[in-house]
């Protein structure tokens, strides 16, 4: 999948503080643009609260750390720019009663809407629904998933997905947005051995397309670059009450698609339909940051 080229990472004693104790810290690493880089350790010692202050979407209380060239804390908002939230429980969730189809086409919508320039706007409709067609298609390719291959193709509702087509669907939505960094959370998640395998198999695929990839896992597979974390002396519960980003602007992908099956070129009302998706899109940027709220104060990471 043609995108842009993947984030550099440089961490040097990276941490995060909450009133309850550390949830990490003294996180070092290096990390070239395309990297597969997993983030290991057992549950509770802080791996999702890393993922998420790396994407820009929890606020670091000491060391330093560069995404792209962006310094963290000082430029947030840009690193959720250029980064895409793959599935994080609590904070990414796919709504289980919507269709791929559904899914796909809102994702498409919020994309055309949030990131296209002002001149695409404008192009003839036709031109656009084919541009956003051919970004779906792409996005679908590099994340493996076949939709004929589904029990009842684009309209299998989420419900009815495999854990690992899920994973791929999750994955495709975040890579319309062709972000330089793509976050998913805990990849084994009950997963198979095979399936595992293809999971990473997945990663490593977008990673060597170019967009660097930053992979929770209880276990890191040999050709990542791997970032241990461990539980602090307050225990597996180390990162309760930690607090999530807030007035740094707008979060750009929270893998959250909620709604109706929307069609951007659906005549007369598409512009109703875009209104909605604002409100929609601005709503779940405050529901990104409130859920990341929830996974500090329940401490699961």
């Amino acid at each position: 999948m043609d995108g842009p080229q993947g984030a550099a990472m440089s961490v040097e004693d990276f941490g995060l503080k909450g009133p309850r104790g550390w949830a990490f810290r003294s996180v070092t690493v290096d990390a070239e643009p395309g990297a597969l880089v997993a983030i290991e350790g057992p549950s509770g010692s802080g791996r999702t609260c890393l993922l998420l202050a790396l994407t820009g979407r929890m606020r670091p209380t000491e060391g330093r750390a560069e995404v792209a060239g962006l310094q963290l804390p000082r430029k947030m908002a840009a690193v959720r720019r250029i980064s895409a939230l793959g599935p994080v429980p609590g904070v990414s969730d796919l709504d289980p009663a919507l269709t791929v189809a559904e899914h796909l086409r809102e994702r498409a919508l919020l994309q055309r809407r949030f990131d296209g320039s002002l001149r695409a706007l404008f192009r003839p409709r036709a031109e656009r629904a084919a541009a956003a067609a051919e970004r779906v298609e792409k996005a679908l390719a590099a994340a493996g998933l076949d939709l004929a291959t589904l029990p009842k193709r684009e309209r299998t509702a989420v419900r009815d997905l495999e854990r690992l087509e899920e994973l791929r669907l999750s994955v495709a939505l975040a890579l319309i947005g062709r972000p330089r960094l793509l976050a998913v959370d805990d990849v084994g998640l009950k997963l198979s051995d095979t399936e595992r395998t293809a999971a990473w198999g997945l990663l490593r695929s977008v990673a060597d397309s170019g967009t660097t990839v930053l992979a929770v896992c209880a276990e890191a597979p040999e050709d990542a670059v791997v970032v241990r974390t461990r539980a602090t002396a307050t225990g597996s519960d180390s990162d309760d009450g930690l607090l999530a980003t807030t007035g740094e602007g707008t979060a750009e992908d929270t893998g959250q698609d909620t709604g109706h099956d929307h069609d951007a070129d659906a005549g007369p009302d598409a512009d109703q339909d875009a209104a909605t998706a604002t409100a929609k899109h601005n709503d779940e940027d405050t529901a990104e940051e409130g859920k990341a709220d929830a996974i500090a104060e329940t401490g699961r990471a």
